[in-house]
């Protein structure tokens, strides 16, 4: 038995999922994934359950036992998306799946570290234009968010504790997991596919030209692995991105070339209100291809048309002031691992394609 028993909550999100594959490669760990649908992964348990079902979570941890340490990654999201980002209930339903997690595992009396999740929405840019870049030791943004409430609850659990926490702010998160709310790598993945299919190049659906950041689920998931035994992350929260910036219109060249087509013409559209209605042909594509993805668009992308078109720059107010993050604490601490963001783009295409959850990049 390894000597450190690491939960992740949420294992089957795009954060759960690279993060579970994370310590399941490190034999000083052993992993349990805590999700409503798991995932199965090599070298990890899997157990299912619902956050918001209080009694059945603390059933679940108890039947785990002995955890050390916890990666919180769990998330809520509403229909829609977006309007859910304001409204009381979301983040009072996120709060909660939060405590039914935390309480029983603090009772237990084995937790030595806890890492949670929060994002670049902690800065404010989504309500108003942030003050760039992040910096994680300015003052608290005043606008209502979950975040503050689970890390409120947190910070009242711990006074006392030996056990630390770290809080990770992340920018826009790309990875390999199914059914997100907010992973667009599927959501453009279907878009290459159907335009593919039609004999059409890689239309670029977006308007504008802002900057932005991304952070490498993988990178992401090393930064976790990372805070859980690194005494410089204890009691600490740290901005994550890639280390550099990018403008989406300027990679579709190279994100076209990964899905093996041509680059068309800039032509805004909304893949949430388009994409639906090519359900038939990503069914034939899957079915032309024998993939192993979901032929339910819902299954297989989640929300996360509506984040593509986000990302894309849809509906976005011309000269609007980009949300950018410095990452300078996170390597002072001694975190220095970065990632090229175009690169990136190549390598989970690939893999998806390799692994036939995307069509081949030569048809």
């Amino acid at each position: 038995m390894a000597p450190n028993k690491v939960l992740v909550v949420g294992a089957s999100g795009v954060v759960g999922l690279h993060a579970l594959r994370q310590f399941a490669a490190r034999p000083e760990f052993d992993v349990v994934g805590l999700a409503r649908r798991p995932v199965p992964v090599p070298g990890a348990a899997l157990v299912a359950v619902d956050l918001a079902d209080r009694d059945a979570t603390a059933a679940a941890v108890a039947g785990i036992g002995g955890i050390t340490h916890v990666v919180y990654a769990a998330l809520f999201e509403k229909p829609g998306l977006v309007p859910g980002w304001y409204e009381h209930d979301q983040m009072q339903r996120n709060l909660d799946m939060f405590v039914h997690l935390l309480d029983p595992v603090l009772a237990q009396g084995t937790l030595q570290h806890i890492t949670l999740l929060q994002g670049a929405k902690a800065y404010g840019g989504h309500v108003e234009p942030m003050r760039v870049p992040g910096l994680e030791r300015s003052p608290r943004h005043p606008h209502e968010n979950f975040y503050w409430l689970q890390e409120d609850h947190l910070l009242a659990a711990q006074q006392g504790a030996s056990w630390a926490f770290t809080i990770l702010r992340p920018q826009i998160i790309f990875g390999e997991a199914f059914g997100s709310n907010m992973n667009a790598i599927p959501a453009y993945g279907v878009y290459a596919s159907v335009l593919r299919h039609d004999g059409e190049p890689l239309h670029y659906p977006g308007e504008g030209s802002f900057v932005t950041e991304a952070v490498d689920a993988d990178l992401l998931a090393r930064v976790i692995g990372w805070a859980a035994t690194a005494d410089a992350a204890r009691d600490e929260t740290f901005n994550v991105t890639n280390g550099d910036v990018f403008v989406l219109e300027n990679l579709w060249p190279a994100i076209a070339d990964a899905f093996g087509m041509e680059v068309g013409d800039k032509r805004p559209t909304s893949l949430a209100a388009e994409m639906p209605k090519r359900q038939d042909t990503w069914a034939a594509v899957v079915e032309r291809f024998g993939l192993r993805s979901p032929v339910d668009l819902e299954r297989f992308v989640g929300q996360s048309f509506i984040y593509a078109d986000l990302i894309s720059g849809l509906g976005r107010p011309a000269g609007s002031q980009p949300s950018l993050l410095s990452t300078i604490k996170l390597r002072q601490a001694g975190f220095a691992d970065c990632v090229d963001t175009e690169l990136m783009f190549r390598r989970l295409i690939a893999s998806l394609q390799d692994q036939r959850h995307l069509p081949p990049r030569v048809w």
